[in-house]
């Protein structure tokens, strides 16, 4: 099967896997952890639901496919139609926004600029904008973008919704790593690969804040050393460190459901890097069933894969 499958579909399991239990405490979640796709009746979706993370992804996609580029503009009005018309959605309705895209969608709907959409403090790094980076990453790899040309996409896509260096470099991290996993890379070989890249172009303190992804090795952090909260630094740590420390998709999974507060956002992540490593057929068949619109899911990555070819 494809890589974009693999990636794609890895990605949209972990988040739904991760729906039900979103802002759950981990200590409740360890002792008696969540190994299926389960309803929520907090979340009030069906099961299998996939979250906002998916629902931006996958309308990036479609915008690529319906404009044959990355255009801003279609990107932030097909944004609008999720939020407005429940379009992306898993079963026709929109939940779980981030305060930080809804900002940016909504200035675009009072006809600001794509790229001054977002807000560029200190305080808006949640993790909006690297939830939804996914399209970029298997855009730049299968064009063999420059260093140079994938930090200009890169940060323009962030900056769509978060506009400040700390995001732009959490996607930049990622897009790389999942680059050099697409190249057929281990998890250790593309973890050393990311850490010796030039980072120089992004201010001082936002590189400082990911020291212990790019100077240390995560993986050999303990569980209270890690953090599964929204700010974007936490997010990627996250991810990294579950799938580090796990030994096929089923484990990595389990992990990022089990992790507590943004468990979607983790499990799509992780899932993603999961997906690529392992193989959709890795993924347990009962999850995999009941993912909604799986085949939708499925023929979309394929129709962006050759597009994009």
């Amino acid at each position: 099967m494809s890589k974009y499958v693999d990636a794609i579909i890895g990605h949209a399991v972990g988040d739904a896997m991760g729906v039900p239990t979103q802002f759950c405490l981990r200590e409740h979640l360890l002792k008696k952890p969540v190994t299926e796709m389960v309803y929520s009746q907090k979340v009030g979706q069906p099961i299998g639901s996939w979250s906002d993370d998916t629902s931006m992804e996958i309308s990036t996609i479609e915008s690529y496919l319906d404009c044959g580029e990355f255009d801003y503009s279609d990107i932030m009005s097909k944004w609008e139609d999720w939020i407005t018309k429940g379009e992306y959605t898993p079963a026709g309705s929109t939940f779980d926004v981030g305060n930080t895209c809804l900002y940016a969608i909504r200035q675009f709907s009072k006809g600001v600029e794509p790229l001054n959409c977002s807000t560029r403090d200190e305080y808006s790094n949640g993790n909006g904008s690297l939830m939804r980076i996914l399209p970029i990453a298997l855009y730049c790899w299968s064009k063999k973008l420059s260093d140079e040309d994938t930090i200009k996409l890169s940060n323009d896509i962030s900056q769509l919704t978060h506009g400040h260096d700390t995001s732009k470099l959490a996607c930049y991290i990622y897009i790389k790593y999942i680059g050099s996993l697409l190249d057929g890379n281990s998890k250790e070989d593309s973890y050393r690969y990311i850490q010796g890249l030039d980072y120089s172009m992004y201010d001082k303190d936002s590189v400082d804040k990911y020291k212990r992804i790019l100077k240390g090795n995560i993986k050999d952090c303990t569980i209270d050393e890690i953090k599964s909260e929204c700010y974007v630094v936490d997010t990627l740590e996250c991810a990294f460190w579950i799938f580090m420390n796990s030994n096929d998709y089923r484990e990595t999974i389990i992990a990022s459901t089990n992790i507590g507060n943004d468990t979607d956002t983790i499990g799509g992540i992780a899932g993603s890097m999961a997906g690529i490593v392992y193989g959709i057929d890795s993924i347990p068949k009962n999850w995999l069933d009941k993912l909604m619109r799986k085949d939708y899911l499925i023929d979309l990555a394929l129709r962006y894969e050759e597009a994009v070819k």
